[in-house]
């Protein structure tokens, strides 16, 4: 018999002491996921809770407003303007992948997405925004959201529930200008000089919309090669006015910290701290000139004088020999009367002063005219009538006879330029 003194069974102790483990063992299991759910629970709270106030400082509550307010007044809802979650972003870009990087920049990355609705994006993650941007965020994005230009990226939404906000901008296909020019598949041959011709003027002229034709007007504040994309067609489109500035009603000068890339700088504004739409007159004659001679804005190599591309042609146009600076399809391509009428429009642009800069309104329609010019029989190098000539290029109208280039703009843009290096 297997029965104790004490009256017990072996068996029965053992089975008395795995229920008693097991139970404690239930307990604590339970107690533990108990306290994971109530962590997971603050925590999923303590992020919505982050989320909101990201949202409200980034001034979400009074965009929904204002897109209210579109809607009401337009039938647009904003229009087509959207406020994206984190969530639906993250999935766009398999939780922003390395493999969806389009570019990286010194304030940010772009990324491309993929909608739910199948929404080919490319999304701008931006690593910081001062404190003063904030204020004015809302307000910014929704104008911009109603600018419909061909030559201008569509701006189509933003995420507001991340410490910097995110941007979602329709996606272009074909790259930057600045590869076009320096990736070494741009330019090739037929139409190259039309073709550069067409992207300075289709450039220009989303620059004179902006300046001119949006309300309230705005200025980019970084024309660059590398903020104008190309689509398949090689259609011209600016991009990056998340980045912009409103001008104010009052027409003050807008008094800043000095922002941009190096080489496109605005010498003015590097002294003053004042964007204006001259700044974007000066940097867009750098995209001019960038694109008529192949070279970078800037090279880190040789002698200083030379580093700059703008002081390098200013400084061989006192001797004549800026010509020689131009990529050989366009010297000889082009008529010399083209060739003095576009380096003489540059030449304006890069001016070491803003009121002798030409508004890029006139600068959008010399181009076009020069286009004009070129694709004309007329236009062909060692063809033509100069008078008609003259009339295709709108000289006799437009032509700004009283200007004159000035020796010592070139001492100035050289000072100006080492000063640049040094930011």
């Amino acid at each position: 018999d297997a029965t104790r003194k004490d009256g017990c069974r072996p068996k029965d102790k053992f089975t008395l002491a795995l229920k008693v483990v097991t139970g404690v063992s239930v307990g604590v299991f339970l107690s533990v996921f108990m306290c994971f759910w109530l962590y997971l629970g603050l925590q999923k709270r303590k992020l919505i809770k982050a989320k909101q106030s990201f949202f409200e400082h980034n001034g979400g509550v009074i965009l929904q407003q204002q897109m209210r307010s579109y809607s009401g007044t337009a039938g647009g809802g904003g229009g087509g303007f959207k406020i994206f979650s984190e969530e639906e972003l993250e999935k766009a870009t398999n939780n922003f992948s390395a493999d969806q990087i389009l570019g990286r920049g010194g304030h940010g990355i772009v990324y491309k997405g993929v909608l739910e609705d199948k929404a080919v994006v490319a999304i701008k993650k931006s690593k910081v925004m001062e404190a003063t941007e904030t204020k004015e965020f809302a307000r910014e994005m929704l104008i911009l959201s109603q600018i419909n230009h061909r030559n201008v990226v569509k701006l189509h939404g933003c995420c507001l529930e991340v410490e910097v906000p995110m941007l979602v901008y329709e996606y272009v296909s074909n790259g930057t200008l600045y590869h076009y020019i320096h990736g070494g598949e741009g330019l090739d041959n037929n139409k190259a000089l039309d073709t550069r011709l067409r992207i300075a003027a289709e450039s220009a002229e989303a620059l004179s919309y902006m300046h001119s034709s949006a309300s309230p007007p705005i200025l980019h504040g970084d024309v660059k090669t590398a903020n104008i994309l190309l689509d398949d067609n090689l259609t011209a489109k600016v991009t990056d006015f998340g980045a912009s500035k409103l001008a104010p009603n009052d027409e003050v000068e807008i008094a800043t910290l000095v922002q941009g890339t190096c080489g496109y700088l605005d010498p003015e504004y590097l002294m003053t701290c004042q964007l204006t739409d001259k700044s974007d007159v000066y940097s867009f004659g750098v995209v001019l000139l960038e694109l008529l001679t192949g070279k970078k804005p800037i090279r880190f190599d040789g002698p200083e004088e030379g580093r700059s591309l703008v002081s390098g042609f200013m400084i061989a146009a006192k001797v004549g020999g800026h010509y020689e600076l131009l990529d050989n399809q366009v010297r000889n391509e082009m008529r010399p009367e083209a060739l003095e009428e576009i380096t003489h429009l540059m030449m304006r642009c890069v001016s070491m002063s803003g009121e002798e800069r030409p508004s890029m309104k006139e600068v959008a329609e010399r181009l076009e005219a020069l286009r004009r010019y070129q694709r004309h029989p007329w236009g062909q190098a060692g063809a033509g009538d100069p008078e008609e000539g003259q009339s295709l290029l709108g000289r006799e109208q437009q032509r700004d006879v009283n200007y004159k280039f000035k020796p010592q703009d070139v001492l100035d843009l050289e000072e100006a330029s080492t000063y640049t290096f040094s930011l």
